[in-house]
């Protein structure tokens, strides 16, 4: 075997690695497609009598500029009986100035001051408690400041929630993409929680993986106060997740529907509050694990740089060896041709489900190693103790190593290392 077989040999070998993942990748989903569904579904339902009365529930910490926008499109809900619940906690910016305006016009809109959250509690958790406290609906809904509400979203959702008898229904939100870093990075950074949590092990019958995202979460009102409503989840960073868990442990399903536009969140303004808010979700997805974050860290530099890379090497390799004439040299060209065809194919189906830009696929080297940044800076914040930030507060998390390390010692009665 001279040297350039043995080089083309390892290139292809690194190629066809990459693209039996995307192979795999492009498989599930296809898989899942039947458990992928639009909230759109639900307006075909119909809702006997009047409907429920809902009450829209909305923590905001620091949301001017966004909040009044937010305000306004649930207020124009073609649902009868809405009421809009706004908790501004702690609120340092001009989002109070904001709402007034709107709920001068429009009494259906509520506005509470909170200046104070118990130590025990997250921030959040303690707003949606105090708005739960105002609520007179039927129909729980909570949301994000930062979201923009289809006029027939409340209705749609509504329908399934009761079609459907589910105990908690979700929803994946359409994410702007105004923003370079919402262009290329933010699909690589849902993906990978995707991944994690995909959507089709969620809606699954048998043997569901439960996931909900906090953007939306809809309760009757009977089944979140059967729950123990938030102060059962009052620890946690990622409500959405705890209360997806809370459900399946009471025998009850979770539902999670695609926005497809009836939803669009704008998350972040700036990257350091997106690789900031993305740490802090993979802290919590990745159930605070020092090694797991590591670890998705490692494969997402693999999976979307590494292979892809060897990829294109294949081709270049080829193409130099029908140069100079070597022996052999269309097989590498084949193969990198195919994996990356593959890649590129697998990627530009999810861009499009996900709305965003086609030619961020060309990107997505990119995107990999910012976001495996943020999973290894997320694994270094738990390792070191260092605080993570979220609304206006600061958290020290400890890892799930270190809670089995100090679990271990004060079960044989000796100090943690």
């Amino acid at each position: 075997m001279v040297w350039q077989d043995a080089v083309g040999m390892v290139l292809s070998a690194l190629a066809l690695a990459g693209g039996a993942f995307w192979a795999i990748v492009a498989f599930r989903i296809w898989q899942d497609l039947p458990f992928t569904r639009p909230v759109a579904d639900g307006l075909d339902v119909a809702i006997g009598g009047p409907g429920p009365s809902v009450s829209v529930i909305v923590p905001a910490h620091n949301e001017q500029g966004k909040a009044a926008h937010c305000a306004r499109s649930i207020l124009a809900s073609d649902w009868p009986s809405i009421e809009v619940i706004f908790v501004l906690d702690r609120c340092t910016d001009g989002t109070l100035a904001e709402l007034r305006e709107v709920a001068a016009g429009d009494p259906r809109l509520v506005i509470i001051e909170n200046d104070s959250c118990p130590e025990e509690w997250a921030g959040k958790c303690n707003a949606a408690r105090i708005g739960v406290g105002r609520a007179r609906g039927d129909v729980l809904l909570f949301t994000d400041a930062d979201t923009w509400f289809d006029p027939r979203l409340v209705r749609a959702s509504v329908g399934l929630l009761r079609n459907r008898g589910l105990g908690l229904l979700s929803l994946l939100s359409t994410l702007t993409r105004k923003l370079p870093f919402e262009r290329h990075v933010q699909p690589v950074a849902a993906m990978q929680l995707m991944m994690r949590y995909p959507l089709g092990r969620a809606n699954r019958l048998d043997r569901p993986k439960p996931f909900a995202n906090g953007q939306f979460m809809l309760f009757e009102r009977s089944v979140y106060e059967g729950l123990g409503g938030h102060e059962a989840v009052k620890h946690a960073l990622l409500e959405d997740l705890a209360f997806a868990w809370a459900v399946h442990r009471a025998g009850l399903r979770t539902g999670v529907f695609v926005a497809d536009g009836m939803l669009v969140t704008s998350m972040y303004d700036s990257w350091e509050q997106f690789a900031e808010g993305w740490k802090r979700i993979y802290i919590e997805a990745y159930g605070r694990s020092v090694i797991a974050l590591r670890r998705a860290a490692l494969g997402l530099i693999g999976v979307g740089i590494v292979t892809p890379a060897s990829s294109v090497m294949c081709v270049g390799f080829g193409v130099l060896g029908a140069c100079l004439g070597w022996p052999r040299w269309g097989w590498p060209i084949g193969v990198g041709v195919g994996t990356l065809a593959m890649m590129l194919g697998t990627l530009t189906w999810v861009h499009w489900h996900m709305h965003a830009p086609r030619w961020g696929v060309l990107r997505h080297a990119e995107g990999a190693w910012l976001v495996a940044r943020i999973l290894r800076a997320g694994a270094h914040d738990l390792a070191s103790r260092r605080a993570v930030r979220w609304g206006g507060r600061a958290y020290v998390l400890e890892s799930r190593e270190d809670r089995r390390k100090r679990q271990a010692a004060s079960a044989t009665g000796s100090r943690p290392r």
